[in-house]
């Protein structure tokens, strides 16, 4: 049969019209392309009825990208700083990517998990020869708070009678029914509940959370450098008598992300390790947004604190679907005749093959390197631009993990006022910047493009922030 139906909406008269195409006509990658770039914007909005979002920042309709810049259907180009959620370090439409996958295709993509195959093998084994030199057994997973799952698994398999995690104020770690308990989104943290408070029946609500290390706004009033580690002495107190029973793990990002952008100090982490062996609990870095991207493949290294479990995703696949925990060989692992972790697409071998393809490319090219540099390039130019704009309040970076916390006052450190962070961010993007923010902190913007971008590149990105910050402030 060669017919297909073609649905058509005419927006004059409000009539659904159904056409007959030929369907050997949208049978090529060509085809199927024009006719992807035919779609005008009416057509777009009417579609658009059909989608469904639970959430994201609102942007353009984007259509195609190289590099570190996207393109818009109306042909504006944008430099992303947000790497498209963190996850695309080559960049966009990076040849060597695509033809490992599509040489790839041609023998296999989908595989069940109970299936060995090679590219599983072979990104295993890479993990691990990288990972810190106690963690060698990796479990494969399709998305970050799925993963996040999985080391709570991990965790409450190896400490008896356990139920209880402790995360840390503003953390995200994802929005299953399993994980939303532990993000700022099940919080009031916004000045109101949002929509983890619809679903509070099903919610895992087993985490206490503890003060978050956050030096430019210290919860003790404390001054950086100065202080006793309040935060971690805070955390112990709270396992010791403000949990029900002995705590599963301690569930924290090395640099706090969502939560603003804030690299934690070496020796909060370091009592923290210390405080989980005396205590019995998994220590759990999320290093769903510090893979790489912090200049080291593993925050673990960078700060030379190891951890019980690490877990990974975003980036490690290329902008493919996979994730990934990486567990300490001292833990009971998951035993497959148990089926304690089945994922249809736990196997995908696609996303395997791109994650490795990607650490190849990352350690041909010396990217961890670029990372280092351009990312201490962006923020030498950022402090520069400080000493003239007050608002800019805090920089925060390790490799190209930038944060910049602005202020309606240097003295008080009051907030910069919403609407006024809401005109930087959308004004940005008409300046062809594309800036992230810090979960509910909007005054928070994150700056993390791709760990490809060069120098040059990154004089762009701060003209074009320097523009922005004069036409707002």
């Amino acid at each position: 049969m060669t017919t297909n139906i073609n649905i058509l909406y005419n927006k004059n008269t409000k009539d659904i019209i159904i056409n007959k195409f030929n369907i050997n006509e949208v049978t090529t990658m060509k085809a199927l392309s024009e006719r992807l770039d035919s779609l005008t914007k009416e057509q777009m909005s009417l579609y658009g009825k059909n989608v469904m979002l639970g959430g994201g920042t609102p942007g353009p309709c984007l259509v195609s990208g190289k590099g570190i810049e996207l393109y818009d259907s109306d042909g504006k180009s944008y430099i992303d700083c947000t790497s498209q959620s963190w996850a695309m370090y080559l960049g966009f439409a990076n040849e060597e990517i695509r033809e490992a996958v599509y040489e790839h295709m041609t023998k296999m993509s989908h595989i069940h998990q109970g299936f060995d195959t090679p590219t599983r093998y072979l990104l295993a084994h890479k993990l691990a020869s990288i990972a810190p030199k106690n963690l060698n057994r990796v479990s494969f997973t399709v998305g970050g708070g799925p993963a996040i799952e999985a080391a709570m698994k991990i965790a409450l398999k190896n400490v008896s009678g356990a139920k209880h995690f402790i995360t840390l104020m503003d953390a995200y770690h994802g929005t299953t029914l399993g994980t939303i308990g532990a993000s700022w989104v099940s919080t009031k943290s916004a000045g109101k509940y949002l929509g983890a408070s619809s679903f509070l029946s099903a919610v895992n609500t087993n985490f206490i959370r503890v003060s978050n290390p956050y030096c430019y706004r210290c919860p003790f009033g404390k001054e950086s450098g100065k202080c006793g580690y309040e935060c971690a002495a805070q955390l112990e107190d709270t396992i010791r008598r403000g949990s029900s029973g002995p705590v599963a793990g301690v569930i924290l990002e090395p640099l706090q992300a969502s939560g603003g952008q804030i690299p934690f100090p070496k020796e909060y982490l370091k009592k923290v390790r210390s405080i989980c062996d005396e205590y019995g609990a998994v220590l759990i870095y999320d290093e769903i947004q510090t893979y790489c991207r912090i200049g080291e493949f593993f925050a673990a290294d960078y700060y030379d604190v190891e951890p019980d479990v690490i877990v990974l995703g975003k980036g490690i696949g290329a902008g493919f679907p996979i994730a990934a925990i990486i567990i300490h060989d001292r833990l009971k692992g998951f035993e497959m005749a148990q089926a304690e972790e089945l994922h249809t697409f736990a196997n995908n071998s696609v996303s395997q093959l791109a994650a490795l393809k990607q650490i190849e490319i990352i350690e041909r090219d010396n990217l961890l390197e670029n990372t280092r540099e351009v990312g201490k390039y962006i923020c030498e130019g950022l402090t520069k631009l400080k000493e003239r704009f007050w608002q800019i309040g805090d920089i925060r970076q390790v490799g190209l993990h930038i944060g910049v916390e602005m202020v309606g006052d240097p003295t008080s450190k009051v907030e910069l006022d919403v609407e006024r962070s809401k005109e930087i961010k959308e004004r940005a993007m008409e300046n062809g910047l594309i800036l992230g923010t810090a979960g509910y902190k909007k005054n928070i913007f994150k700056v993390k493009p791709p760990l490809i971008t060069t120098k040059d590149q990154a004089d762009v990105i701060l003209e074009r922030f320097e523009k922005t910050l004069k036409q707002v402030l």
